[in-house]
């Protein structure tokens, strides 16, 4: 089998290519500089010339308050870019992984938001994710996977940045009202390997199991790393943004179950294997 993945730059384009070939399954990692998504053209020559067959497409626009000031520029990236990619699969008859977003719903409430609930996004990435989705849903052969508050070895997330923090201050006021489940990329890799060698076609929430706030995943960060940092619960009215960010990230995992996927450990396993990995 050999599979083309997107955004091999990125956090969890990386960790997918690492887990195919550990699978024995050749991938083909490519980014800007090899496939600029927003060109019809170079989508459809670097695909077609890859023979492969099949797709996981992790690339996209996730500035999410910079979305705010350049819409049709996200919009590019997160639906054009996803359209000429879904062409060459319908062209070629190939199955598409696709990665959206708990920013597709409302973040109200406290209930755990369906796989196939209705979309409500709070923002334009949330708008353009769901753009996104509704393109990859032209496709017979699609996999749609939302995720979460991820992060992994490859670029900056909230773990890197907190880790940062903490060895430069002894302080710091993080939001107690938005919850979610923090998602290790290593761990979704390997689900998203097991998800493409088969045809459970469909959309799907994959997330590390568990929830908590940014508050209490920032108290677990630097109790597993053993730094000394006092932590403020505040409102997200503490951290005003041009983007509006969901309160509730929860999401259920009905169709991981119903077909059969094994659900992700819970956070804090991830966690605490992650920092053990980058304190090396």
């Amino acid at each position: 089998m050999r599979v083309l993945v997107t955004g091999v730059k990125g956090q969890l384009g990386y960790d997918i290519v690492n887990a195919l070939k550990k699978e024995n399954i050749e991938a083909i990692g490519v980014d800007i500089d090899e496939m600029d998504i927003t060109d019809e053209t170079s989508v459809n020559t670097c695909i077609t010339q890859s023979n492969v067959d099949a797709i996981i497409h992790c690339a996209a626009w996730t500035a999410v308050d910079l979305a705010e000031d350049k819409v049709e520029q996200c919009r590019r990236v997160n639906k054009d870019g996803t359209a000429n990619i879904v062409k060459v699969c319908q062209k070629l008859d190939l199955p598409l992984m696709y990665f959206s977003t708990d920013y597709i719903f409302n973040g109200q409430g406290e209930t755990p938001w369906d796989e196939y609930g209705e979309a409500e996004p709070l923002n334009v990435y949330g708008l353009t994710k769901c753009e996104g989705e509704l393109e990859v849903k032209k496709l017979q052969k699609y996999f749609i996977i939302r995720i979460s508050w991820v992060f992994g070895i490859n670029g900056k997330n909230f773990v890197k940045t907190m880790l940062r923090f903490g060895k430069e201050k002894g302080e710091v006021n993080v939001v107690n009202d938005q919850i979610g489940s923090p998602t290790y990329t290593y761990d979704l890799a390997k689900l998203c390997v097991d998800m493409i060698q088969s045809d459970a076609y469909g959309i799907y929430h994959a997330t590390n199991e568990g929830y908590c706030s940014w508050y209490e995943f920032t108290k677990e960060i630097y109790r597993v790393a053993g730094i000394d940092v006092k932590v403020n619960p505040v409102s997200s009215d503490a951290f005003p943004a041009k983007a509006k960010r969901p309160s509730n990230s929860r999401m259920n995992k009905t169709q991981l179950d119903k077909h059969g996927f094994k659900r992700l450990p819970s956070w804090q396993d991830a966690l605490k294997r992650y920092i053990s990995l980058i304190d090396e």
